[in-house]
């Protein structure tokens, strides 16, 4: 079974109107399979809510097995189920 990417559930990417590091990093990740996005993307999309029902049993599971892959910007930055 094929992995959902963020695309696969908000649809495809459209570019906004401005550029910024936030849209440059979720552009980047949009069509990546969740189980693959680093832990800092991941914590992006759920702090902006970005298909959140998709990334957030993935934080939970990461959290629980306490996966780390020193991608976070700060420490402790995964956020809290």
């Amino acid at each position: 079974m094929k992995s959902l990417s963020v695309a696969d559930v908000e649809g495809p990417w459209v570019d906004p109107d401005f550029d910024s590091g936030l849209i440059e990093r979720c552009r980047r990740y949009w069509n990546v399979p969740v189980p693959e996005l680093p832990n800092e993307i991941l914590a992006t999309y759920l702090r902006q809510r970005i298909a959140f029902q998709l990334v957030m049993p993935e934080a939970r599971k990461r959290l629980e097995a306490g996966f780390d892959d020193d991608s976070e910007i700060y420490d402790g930055e995964p956020p809290k189920p």
